[in-house]
């Protein structure tokens, strides 16, 4: 499936990176020629997204959390995706003004409170569109976790 999708042929793509590419498309996005810094480099989301928007024709650097001045990637990125699972990492200086800013991350605070891996309250203002946590990305996730369901469903059964 990796290579599959890496070719931008037909696979099962993992289910938070494809949730991203279905908000974007619902909200007519578009990817072309846009500057995304990816901050997170797993196998699972991070990788997958990289490789999701290279394929969408977009100007992609995948950074993490031991990137030397991370700020200076995330700063010149139209779009900043996060899920590299530090509690409010990101912050209002580390975004330009009118950035798309989806926030992958969830953690769980001392004190019980579920934040993401962006200081949400301080760099929204500066967002033309930014996703909360929770309730961002997640139902997505879970939306194309059934899509994926019904795609394997279809095809084991011939339908």
């Amino acid at each position: 499936n990796v290579g599959r999708m890496v070719a931008g042929l037909d696979s099962f793509i993992a289910c938070t990176p494809l949730g991203v590419m279905h908000m974007f498309k619902a909200y007519g996005i578009d990817l072309q020629g846009k500057d995304v810094c990816v901050v997170g480099a797993s196998n699972i989301v991070g990788k997958p997204m990289a490789n999701l928007l290279i394929n969408a024709n977009a100007t992609v650097t995948t950074t993490h959390i031991y990137t030397k001045d991370l700020r200076s990637h995330t700063a010149k990125a139209d779009i900043v995706i996060v899920g590299a699972g530090v509690p409010n990492l990101i912050r209002e200086d580390m975004v330009k003004d009118g950035a798309i800013v989806i926030d992958i991350g969830i953690n769980r605070l001392e004190n019980g409170n579920i934040v993401g891996d962006v200081a949400f309250n301080e760099v929204a203002p500066k967002c033309s569109y930014i996703t909360p946590v929770p309730g961002g990305v997640g139902p997505m996730t879970i939306a194309m976790l059934m899509q994926n369901t019904l795609k394997s469903a279809k095809q084991r059964n011939a339908i």
